[in-house]
């Protein structure tokens, strides 16, 4: 088996621990309509915790799953860093994770 799923796999399991710490994990889930947005990261839907917990989260582990192939191409680091810009939250591992998550999946 490709090494990538393996990475992959630890980087998303690093992601939940980190936005639990954070306390940005929600117990329950957003509307259907919610997580239906058409729009990048969902950004009229849901906030980017929200995003990464119900969306990315299980898509990537739905592939991860499947074997099939996974994006080469994500740039959630610099959404996160524009989200978190100012905010209330220490955010830097988080987005730190994001970088290497984002850095994985582009070299393949």
């Amino acid at each position: 088996m490709n090494p990538i799923y393996d990475d992959v796999a630890t980087l998303l399991l690093k992601l939940e621990t980190e936005l639990r710490r954070l306390q940005l994990w929600q117990d329950e889930v957003p509307p259907a309509e919610a997580l239906a947005s058409t729009e990048p990261f969902c950004v009229d839907t849901l906030s980017l915790p929200q995003w990464l917990q119900f969306v990315f989260l299980p898509r990537m582990i739905e592939l991860l799953e499947g074997a099939r192939p996974l994006p080469t191409a994500c740039g959630i680091a610099p959404i996160a860093e524009e989200y978190f810009r100012g905010g209330d939250y220490t955010a830097g591992e988080l987005i730190q994770l994001l970088e290497e998550i984002d850095a994985r999946l582009q070299r393949g």
